[in-house]
């Protein structure tokens, strides 16, 4: 893929690209109870879910643009998309404490918030189902609620259970291609090492597409090769193209299994992709959509 249309999707894709966090600075798990009164900003969707179900949303005084559930959150003064957040930002919101992802927040941003004075705590994320039941007892550990953190573990593994408990009486594995779009000037595909990728497979199907990794610009004759059973979208996107009528007007779309057979799924963006809490129940709406 051209850097130009990579570094384009980038910017306007608040959800995507899985990324390997190995990054200096990230936080150990060591307790320590912070103040009622303590002012957090997050800036990772996920992260603020947590912060929500470990009883900290009163604290949360900013979030990054993907932080839309719940919907009270909404209301939360924003900072950004999380990749492009500015320290200025963030420090004139006054927080005692700022959380992010490793190797998604600009180093330069860190270190100024660190300057500052303000503790800043980062955490691995991968994006599987033992990256999520790490993130969550990282978080909750490192906020001095270890307990709290072992219930979410736990309405997370029931979750899970339900869902693999319908998957597994599927024998057919659909092929799926997601589609990233803003409009028809925008739109790529997910390959592997994705989150899409590892969603698709969680929920049994299989990516339409092979053989390369990340976000690649979509082609009627990439598209046709892949003949997918289900294309996939977020539903921002597919409002964007006008829903799935104007899905099908989108070059080679209508000579696809999925195009032919109108089976468009669409999902939110955030819990889709989320990688959190919800994981199970995004799973089991996942499967439920795809079969």
């Amino acid at each position: 893929m051209e850097a130009m249309n990579k570094n384009m999707f980038y910017k306007g894709f608040i959800f995507i690209l899985a990324v390997a966090f190995n990054a200096c600075n990230i936080s150990t798990t060591t307790e320590s109870e912070i103040s009622d009164s303590a002012k957090i900003v997050s800036t990772n969707g996920t992260l603020s879910e947590i912060l929500v179900e470990l009883g900290f949303e009163d604290n949360i005084v900013g979030v990054d643009v993907a932080s839309t559930y719940p919907a009270s959150l909404k209301e939360k003064p924003k900072i950004g998309h999380n990749r492009d957040i500015a320290s200025e930002g963030v420090l004139a919101l006054g927080p005692d404490l700022v959380l992010g992802i490793a190797n998604v927040v600009k180093p330069e941003v860190v270190e100024q918030i660190r300057a500052a004075g303000v503790k800043m705590v980062l955490f691995e994320h991968e994006y599987s189902v033992e990256g999520a039941k790490q993130l969550i007892k990282a978080v909750a550990d490192s906020l001095g609620q270890s307990a709290k953190g072992d219930s979410i573990l736990t309405a997370l593994d029931a979750d899970l259970v339900v869902a693999d408990s319908m998957i597994e009486q599927i024998e057919n594995k659909p092929k799926v291609l997601f589609i990233y779009a803003r409009g028809t000037g925008t739109m790529m595909v997910a390959g592997q090492r994705t989150q899409l990728d590892k969603m698709i497979e969680l929920a049994g199907g299989v990516n339409a597409v092979q053989g390369f990794d990340d976000f690649k610009p979509l082609t009627a004759e990439a598209l046709i090769a892949a003949n997918p059973d289900v294309i996939l979208l977020f539903d921002s996107g597919l409002s964007s193209l006008g829903g799935i009528d104007g899905l099908l007007e989108v070059q080679g779309i209508d000579l696809t299994n999925a195009g032919k057979n109108r089976k468009v799924v669409e999902m939110d963006g955030q819990f889709l992709t989320g990688f959190g809490p919800r994981l199970g129940k995004a799973v089991l709406e996942l499967a439920t959509k795809i079969h």
